[in-house]
């Protein structure tokens, strides 16, 4: 133990009672922590302690809010690797407000993306899906970088060799605690009606699934989805998007009361290269890209919903791109991030002024984040089953 610790250590054991060191400590960086463990087996318990974790988390989400102003969010990805590797990389950038970006921090990913697919993040913490490569079965995993710790969660309820599913996380604000939707369509069989799309949830508190009984889940009309659908968390709701026979619309489910609620899509009847759910400027957006028969070139259609829930109120604005590979979300500020064959840009949809952020040809895995929390969830015994080393 170094000189600075070992006194620091001895003037909160002899002058400072344990909740003032515990309101110390809560306003200290996860790297210190992690490091403070090792002062003594009083520090390690307040540290480790459920009630000191969402403590923490919540002066940090509150932190994070505060410094908003200062940039235009922050940016992730992953590069791919030449051959193959076991760990590859999560970068962070800050998006600043001259439109430069700065790289903040790396982090090694537990195993490679390649074999694993990163369905969504939130608040810091990530949701991924692994194959078993010896049986089929998809393991789910959550994974905090900013403590290097991972855990593989229980087998989930409804499983299915040739099912489809998708994930969505969410942070649920009033009981702390974080939640996974998965959303599953089953086949049917050739000639029969297509089986009801099920939905299970999963708690990170009591770590466990648990089936969603919905009377829309119930309808035979309910629709399937696509495999690993994006799925993204807004206005205290989950939102992804279904199919059935006679058109698309928003699937939405509220983490507080676990109800679902159908959100109709605008009629459009272009001819569909791709389309994405994402937020822009704060409200919910449909984005259609389509080939512009004009020019030969692409079109992305920013469909805006001014009023939640109210689909007479969607806006469209057609933006004209050059190139187009994926769609990455938008910025707080409205900025669309689009990946071409240069790498990631942002278009602002106004100006049509175009800005590279991430020269890399080879983008695995993108996305973009309003705030930056790093956190100690995951740290716990109840919560941690695994760890893994730089």
């Amino acid at each position: 133990m170094s000189r600075p610790t070992e006194k620091l250590r001895l003037l909160t054991e002899r002058v400072l009672d344990d909740d003032i060191v515990f309101d110390i400590l809560t306003r200290l960086p996860v790297k210190s922590l992690i490091r403070f463990r090792c002062v003594s087996k009083s520090w390690y318990s307040i540290i480790t302690n459920p009630i000191f974790i969402a403590t923490h988390f919540k002066l940090n989400e509150a932190k994070s809010l505060s410094n908003k102003n200062s940039h235009n969010g922050y940016l992730l990805y992953t590069p791919v690797t030449e051959g193959y590797s076991f760990h590859e990389e999560l970068r962070t950038l800050v998006y600043n407000r001259d439109r430069t970006v700065t790289e903040i921090s790396r982090f090694i990913t537990p195993f490679p993306i390649c074999d694993a697919f990163m369905n969504c993040f939130c608040n810091g913490i990530f949701c991924l899906d692994r194959c078993n490569e010896n049986n089929g079965d998809h393991m789910i995993y959550l994974w905090n970088p900013s403590i290097r710790k991972f855990k593989m969660l229980a087998p989930a309820l409804l499983t299915d060799p040739f099912d489809c599913a998708t994930l969505g996380l969410a942070y649920h604000s009033q009981m702390n605690d974080f939640k996974i939707l998965r959303l599953v369509s089953f086949p049917g069989s050739l000639g029969e009606p297509d089986p009801p799309t099920e939905a299970e949830v999963y708690t990170l508190s009591t770590d466990s699934w648990r089936k969603v009984v919905s009377a829309e889940l119930s309808d035979p009309n309910i629709g399937y989805l696509y495999q690993n659908s994006p799925c993204i968390f807004f206005n205290g709701a989950l939102h992804l998007k279904l199919t059935n026979k006679h058109c698309r619309f928003i699937f939405s489910f509220d983490i507080n009361d676990e109800r679902f609620h159908k959100i109709m899509l605008p009629l459009d009847f272009l001819d569909v290269y791709q389309s994405y759910l994402t937020v822009f400027k704060g409200s919910l957006a449909y984005i259609i890209i389509s080939n512009y028969l004009a020019t030969g070139g692409i079109m992305c259609h920013l469909w805006v919903m001014k009023e939640y829930g109210v689909a007479e109120s969607w806006t469209r604005k057609c933006v004209p791109i050059d190139w187009f590979h994926h769609f990455h979300g938008c910025t707080d500020y409205g900025e669309l991030l689009i990946e071409n064959f240069m790498g990631l840009i942002s278009i602002d949809p106004e100006n049509l002024l175009q800005n590279s952020l991430i020269m890399e040809s080879n983008i695995r895995w993108a996305g973009y984040a309003a705030n930056s929390i790093e956190s100690l969830v995951l740290l716990d015994g109840v919560n941690v089953s695994s760890e893994y080393e730089d």
